[in-house]
């Protein structure tokens, strides 16, 4: 198998892992009465893991851990998706 064709499709699971994340973020803040627009949650995503982090500090002295796992999996994303262009080109 091609570099470049694993490097998508491990960029594409971890999309995959930051929509989930996002939805589980988006369900938090449901439950705890705070305003969120599921219509516009990819472009809102960013303001609601950081109202998400913001939320559970105050509550226990640290972020939750959606907020990692959101971090993270958008990061590798970026980093697996130009991985795989960079593979291609090369």
């Amino acid at each position: 198998m091609k570099l470049s064709i694993f490097f998508a499709v491990v960029a594409v699971a971890c999309a995959i892992w930051n929509v989930v994340t996002s939805l589980r973020i988006y369900d938090d803040l449901r439950r705890r009465k705070i305003p969120v627009n599921f219509l516009w949650l990819r472009v809102q995503a960013p303001k609601y893991a950081f109202q998400y982090k913001k939320i559970t500090t105050l509550e226990n002295g640290k972020p939750g851990p959606l907020f990692n796992h959101w971090i993270v999996s958008i990061n590798l994303a970026l980093l697996f998706g130009i991985a795989a262009i960079v593979a291609k080109l090369a």
